[in-house]
Order: structure tokens, then C-alpha cells, then sequence
């Protein structure tokens, strides 16, 4: 029929009767016959929309030969890889980041909100990178789409998900969860928020439930431009972005993809020695003629010392120095097909190929050996070493780029890789135990074996900060401890006869730091807050006005609100009592000064409290702020308990917005430190030992 429409508009018009033609090609059962009911030889549909959605039906088919107008054998197992591949990275991508959104919100009592309109002028290499290739990904879209070529895209949006996971959320992890500095983390949540929000748009067309899912979870957290925006209630109310060329520089997209070229050959080295990523490695040497290709690997080279876990990177344009030579040897399977009786003949030259004849063939491809012309498909390289490199480095080459990683055991690392085992063993535990990053806990330890024991207590501060918890010997624990949540005996590898023991418990509130307050109390009034959340208690405090007089707490709306906040209640419905007043729609905030505020989830009973000690004053540690006696304010400096100590840059916003002007220097007297703007967190966080 369009060869007739075809003809009929030629002779007629003399022009074709439609500007685009799509033709769809035939869905056969996965045995390649035509789908029958009679031979049920093809799965239900309304079962795999059931099982697996509709969206992802859709993309397998848009991915499919069908769309070429070809035939495609229909297969379940597709759509299962396209849930694996491509959604769920993308879903959990936008879980991690929203997390880490509520995360610094609470932290730093902040607002999170992306504005589209606000120009991207973060400076991390990473965030430049992933945003060039999210804006090359919305060209490309654009221009595929234009071109009705719609089986591209499915395979440009699963790299696209790869290079976001794998590599940018990977390498960035520390900074969206805030371990870093304050704006780096925002900077950080900014740029991944642009990308996952490019991301659902362009992909909304392509799977319009699951973009519209995303897109009401993080719409929350987006500021609109009511012009350019005028409906924003669905995502498929909102214009497909507009490629921002500005934002694409092939030169960092270059140098990130140089940066994965050496990560993953070093990875090989890693699989065929059987070194586990957790165990460190003094160097990897990065051999390569190009000078610029060398300078963009230092320029990442905290990357790659990250990601292959290398003490140090060295660069060079001379694999001699080394003492790396090509070695040649024949594919046998191919030649020897091919050869028959010349086989021995030619292999046995092969083998004989010098490292300057062996260059040559691996820059131009082909090689003439005993008068036959062989191919790269022919002959296999591989590098050998000569003198003390032998021993010491292994590698590994793409044909164009050479990685060495120096393998000589050293103890100190080897020590390194066992502390970092046993950071692995607790968190597997803790994740049979089910316990989430916040749950206020401390692990107590017991080892027997004296070289694991000389591990364990070298590494004790480390294993400690790495699992972000109160890291004790058992038989060092003096204070009391909450209900035992889990133990687990287990062996190390690598360390024979010796075995570790491990018990979690509950952190109880006699195990809180002595809440006697050294110098005054808080200037404003306050109340302490317990949650009981899953079995657990979690403490923090709120203030009841801000400056003194100002932002008074006295409704239980207000009061509420400032709870969801802090311990991240949006999501549950809770029950707020106080012990020793009634908390009404509205109260006195003198009354309920200095008390403590118990918070229940609706549905569950009344469980007992158990005994706090006396509190003198806020749970958290405070500072006192004046511009001398017209206004005066309180900061607490980390709150919930469990959370980080504020930076000095979120310190100095804090105390501007309490007094109401610029301030230009900080100096606060806390235990002899004395607080500026070049005062280091650490600094606060020792300070804070002595004053609560």
C-alpha cells in the first residue's frame, strides 16, 4: 500500500505523500516462528507488563530490530535485562541522591532547591565531565529522534547510565554524602540533580511511567520558572531540554575517558593476580608517547589512585626505562587452520619477532612473516620484563596505552588490606542486622591471634572512622550499653590462626557524652527531642526561639514540623508527648523549656523510655552569639546527636542570619580555641569534648 500512495502522490503532485515512513518489522516467538495461540508458544503480554512494567516492554522493543523493520524473536529474558541494565541503576541513582539531599538538609539546616536558570559554575572536574556528557546525550537525542532512528538511543542511555553509576556517583560518593566540605557536597547534589533531572525529561517519551515517578520525588526540591514552566504538575507538562553546547567540552570528556582507560587496565592486573581492590598497592606506572595524554592522567590521578587503590601514579613515554618488552606468539587456532603445513614453520618465526619489529607491526596492524602477510587477528602480544622489573611489576596494554602495577608485597600494605577487611566484615554484619548509616550503635571487638591483634589495634582509629561508629575492646568498654543487636565470630583471610569477634549493641543513654554544661546555658530556650524509631532511640535538641524573642516555637504544628526536619520524619505519621506538660495545638514555650519531648510513630504502643541521665542542659553541644545586648542567639554545633560537627562556613551563615547583618570574622572562645574563618573542623570537634 505505500508503494501505491507512492505512486499515485509522484504522478499526481509530483512529490511523495508523506515526509516520514515508519515501517515496523515482524515479533516472532523466541523459536523463531510465528506467535500462536494454538502452540502458546510466546509468554502472556499482560504477564510481562505485570511482571516487569510497561515501560520496560516499551524500551525493549524501541531497542529492538523490530524498529528497523526486521524481524525480532520475541524473548522475556530482554525485558528482564532492561529492568537490571537500565532502570534500576537509574532508579537507585535517584534514591542516593534525594537521601543525601534530606541528609544535608538536616545536617546543615538548609534548604535544598535546583534552579535551572542558575548558572553551573562548579569547578570539580567530575561534575564538569558528567554534565558535558548528559548535554551530548540530549543532542544526540535530539538529533536521533529528528532522524527517527529510535534503536540508538536505548544503547547511548545504558552507557549513559553506566558512566552516572559506575564511574561519577562512584567516584564522588565521599562528596554527595557530605564527607568532604559543605559546598563541595552542594556542589556536588547540584550537578547530579541537573543530570538525573535532564535525564527524566529526555527519557520521558521513551518510559512515561517511570520518568513521571522520579519526577514527583524530586520535584519537591525544584525551583520553576513559572514563564518558561508554566505546568509543572506532570513531567510530561515540561518542554524537552534544549541542548546547552557551552556545557560540552570534548577536551574533559577526552581526558575522563583516558582516566577509565587506565583504571580498567589496571583493574585486569588486579582480576588476573587475584589482588582484591581492597588491598593497596604502592604504585601504577601509566607508559604512553602522547605528552597530553600523560598530563590529563595526572591531572585525575586522585581518581585513579581511588579507584585502584595505588599509593601514587607515575607517568612515562619510555617503556625501556622499565625494562618492558613485546613478546609475539601465534594464535594457534587460527593460524593453524589457515597454514596447515607451514604452521610450524611460521610460528616458530613468530616467536623469534624482535621488540622493534614487534612496534612497527603494532602500529601499522600487519607483520610479513616467512613471505606470508598476518593480521592482529594472528598474532597475540604481550609484554615481558627483564632485571629486578620482573618481580616487581605486572602489565597489562589495550594495544595502545601500557599499565604497570607494581605488585612487590609490602607489609605495611598488606596490614592495610586486612584493616580494611575487617571494615568489610562489620558492615556485612551490620547489614544482616539491618541497621541503617544513622543507628546510634557501638561495636565492640575481641581478637585472638597476636599478629591480628597487632593489625587490629595499628588500625583501630581507622576501622573506626571508616564505619563512622565507636570502634572499642571489649574489655575497654567501661560504660553501659544498650540491648545486644548482633555478634558474629568470623576468620580473615590472610591471617591464619587468629579470629575476630564482634558484638553490636544499641548505644544506651548512659553511653552519651555527660551533658554538664561549662559555662552558660543557652541563651535561647530549648527542648530536648528522643525518637523511638525501630527499636531505637535517636536524641536531639530544638530551640524554642531564635534569636532570643524571635521565631518562638508554641503550637504543636511548629513544633512538629521543626521534628520532621531534624530526624527526617516526612514520610511518617508521629505522636509528640512531653512527660511533665500536656502539648496542645498551641503551649508556652517557657513551659516546656528545658524538657524533654518523646516522639512515637502513630500505630505503635507506648514503650518505655528508659532512663535518661540528668540534663542540665541541650543534648548537643551549643554556642552562645551576641552583637553585645540588643540580640542574642544560640547555634547548637552538631545536631541530632550522631551527626557531623558543622563546618565553619555553615557556622558563620548561621550566626549572620541570627544577628541579622555581614559578618566578616568569627571568634569564639570554646576550651581555650578560638573559632575563624580558618579554624578546621577537627579543631571544633576537639574543642567540643570538654563543652556541652
Amino acid at each position: 500500500r505505500p508503494n501505491a500512495w507512492l505512486v499515485i502522490s509522484t504522478a499526481l503532485f509530483a512529490k511523495p505523500p508523506y515526509k516520514n515512513l515508519i515501517v515496523n518489522g515482524l515479533v516472532l516467538a523466541s523459536d523463531g516462528r510465528k506467535m500462536s495461540k494454538r502452540l502458546k508458544n510466546y509468554p502472556d503480554p499482560r504477564e510481562v507488563v505485570d511482571k516487569y512494567g510497561a515501560d520496560a516492554l516499551r524500551l525493549y522493543l524501541i531497542n529492538s530490530p523490530v524498529v528497523r523493520a526486521e524481524t525480532l524473536r520475541f524473548k522475556e529474558a530482554g525485558v528482564k535485562d532492561v529492568v537490571k541494565d537500565v532502570f534500576l541503576p537509574w532508579f537507585n541513582a535517584c534514591r542516593f541522591l534525594l537521601q543525601n539531599v534530606e541528609k544535608a538538609e538536616r545536617e546543615h539546616r538548609l534548604e535544598f532547591r535546583y534552579d535551572e536558570s542558575e548558572s553551573r559554575s562548579s569547578e570539580n572536574y567530575m561534575d564538569k565531565w558528567i554534565v558535558s556528557f548528559a548535554q551530548s546525550l540530549v543532542k544526540f537525542m535530539k538529533e536521533e529522534m529528528a532522524a527517527y532512528r529510535l534503536y540508538t538511543v536505548v544503547p547511548r542511555l545504558v552507557r549513559f547510565i553506566e558512566m552516572l553509576t559506575n564511574w561519577y556517583v562512584r567516584s564522588n560518593r565521599k562528596r554527595i554524602k557530605g564527607e568532604t566540605s559543605l559546598d563541595d557536597c552542594l556542589s556536588s547534589l547540584r550537578t547530579l540533580f541537573d543530570v538525573l533531572y535532564t535525564m527524566i525529561r529526555i527519557m520521558a517519551p521513551f518510559t512515561p511511567f517511570l520518568t513521571e515517578l522520579l519526577y514527583q520525588n524530586m520535584k519537591p526540591y525544584i525551583k520553576f520558572d513559572s514563564r518558561k514552566s508554566p505546568h509543572t504538575d506532570s513531567v510530561h507538562y515540561l518542554a524537552f531540554p534544549e541542548p546547552n553546547d557551552k556545557l560540552i567540552d570534548g577536551g574533559i570528556e577526552n581526558a575522563v575517558r583516558k582516566m577509565q582507560t587506565v583504571i580498567d587496565l589496571g583493574r585486569i592486573i588486579r582480576d588476573r593476580k587475584t589482588l582484591p581492590i581492597k588491598y593497596p598497592l604502592s604504585e601504577v606506572v601509566v607508559i604512553y608517547k602522547d605528552d597530553e595524554f600523560l598530563v590529563d592522567v595526572k591531572m585525575l590521578e586522585g581518581y585513579i589512585k581511588e579507584e585502584l587503590n595505588v599509593r601514587s601514579v607515575t607517568t612515562a613515554s619510555n617503556r625501556e626505562k622499565y625494562g618492558v618488552k613485546l613478546s609475539a606468539s601465534p594464535d594457534n587456532q587460527e593460524l593453524g587452520k589457515r597454514l596447515k603445513n607451514d604452521f610450524k614453520k611460521v610460528a616458530a618465526e613468530i616467536r623469534q619477532l624482535t621488540d622493534e619489529q614487534l612496534k612497527k607491526f603494532e602500529e601499522e596492524g600487519s607483520i610479513e612473516v616467512a613471505g606470508i602477510r598476518l593480521g592482529s587477528s594472528d598474532i597475540r602480544l604481550s609484554y615481558v620484563f627483564s632485571g629486578s622489573s620482573a618481580a616487581q611489576y605486572e602489565a597489562h596494554s589495550d594495544g595502545k596505552v601500557l599499565v604497570l602495577l607494581n605488585v612487590s608485597p609490602d607489609q605495611s600494605l598488606v596490614d592495610e588490606g586486612i584493616a580494611r577487611e575487617v571494615v568489610n566484615k562489620i558492615q556485612k554484619l551490620r547489614k544482616t542486622a539491618k541497621l541503617q548509616p544513622s543507628d546510634p550503635i557501638v561495636i565492640l571487638f575481641d581478637v585472638s591471634g597476636s599478629k591480628l591483634s597487632e593489625i587490629v589495634s595499628t588500625h583501630q582509629e581507622y576501622i573506626g572512622a571508616a564505619t563512622k561508629k565507636r570502634f572499642v575492646k571489649r574489655a575497654e568498654e567501661k560504660g553501659a550499653l544498650g540491648r545486644l543487636l548482633i555478634e558474629e565470630e568470623t576468620s580473615i583471610k590472610g591471617v591464619s590462626g587468629s579470629s575476630l569477634h564482634f558484638w553490636i549493641h544499641e548505644e544506651s543513654a548512659e553511653s552519651l557524652p555527660d551533658f554538664s554544661v561549662s559555662g552558660d546555658l543557652p541563651h535561647c530556650r530549648y527542648c530536648n527531642v528522643a525518637v523511638l524509631r525501630d527499636g531505637a532511640i535517636e536524641y536531639g535538641s530544638i530551640l524554642l526561639e531564635n534569636p532570643v524573642g524571635k521565631n518562638v516555637i508554641d503550637t504543636l504544628e511548629k513544633l512538629a514540623g521543626q521534628v520532621e526536619i531534624l530526624f527526617n520524619l516526612r514520610e511518617c505519621k508521629c505522636r509528640l508527648s512531653c512527660p511533665d506538660i500536656s502539648l496542645t495545638d498551641s503551649f508556652s514555650s517557657a513551659a516546656l523549656h528545658k524538657r524533654l519531648v518523646v516522639v512515637q510513630h502513630v500505630g505503635t504502643g507506648e514503650e518505655a523510655l528508659p532512663s535518661l541521665p540528668a540534663m542540665p542542659g541541650p543534648v548537643v553541644p551549643y554556642l552562645n552569639v551576641s552583637n553585645g545586648d540588643s540580640v542574642k542567639g544560640t547555634v547548637f554545633l552538631k545536631n541530632p546527636v550522631n551527626a557531623p560537627v558543622i563546618e565553619i562556613s555553615v557556622l558563620k551563615r548561621l550566626v549572620q542570619a541570627i544577628l541579622g547583618f555581614q559578618v566578616t570574622r568569627l571568634e569564639a572562645a570554646i576550651a581555650g580555641v578560638s573559632l575563624n574563618d580558618s579554624t578546621k573542623s577537627d579543631e571544633i570537634n576537639t574543642a567540643l569534648l570538654d563543652v556541652y
